[in-house]
């Protein structure tokens, strides 16, 4: 499975460029299904691995599934996740943790 690998490959190096993810999902809809997929499969794994490091999900009825980075200085970035896989989430989590604001 890709977005397992991604996750390994992302290990412990959250904290380097960034200072918390958010991942807003709907906790029903069809459009949030792989957000929700990566969250269930993959966010303890992504917590062990970054224990102190703030790694928010957000829940609300209706919301476009999307994740967001916010790096120093309160710069921030977010991609659309809507209609995506789990493994489409990871590698979108991983371009956010390598890109820079």
């Amino acid at each position: 499975m890709m977005a397992a690998t991604v996750v390994r490959s992302i290990g412990s190096t959250l904290g380097k460029n960034l200072r918390e993810i958010r991942v807003h999902l709907c906790q029903t809809s069809e459009t949030s299904k792989g957000a929700r997929d990566f969250v269930e499969q993959h966010y303890v794994a992504l917590k062990q691995s970054n224990p102190d490091f703030p790694i928010l999900i957000r829940e609300c009825s209706g919301v476009p599934a999307r994740l967001w980075a916010r790096y120093d200085f309160g710069k921030e970035s977010s991609v659309s996740v809507d209609n995506m896989s789990a493994d489409q989430v990871a590698k979108s989590l991983q371009r956010l943790i390598q890109s820079k604001p």
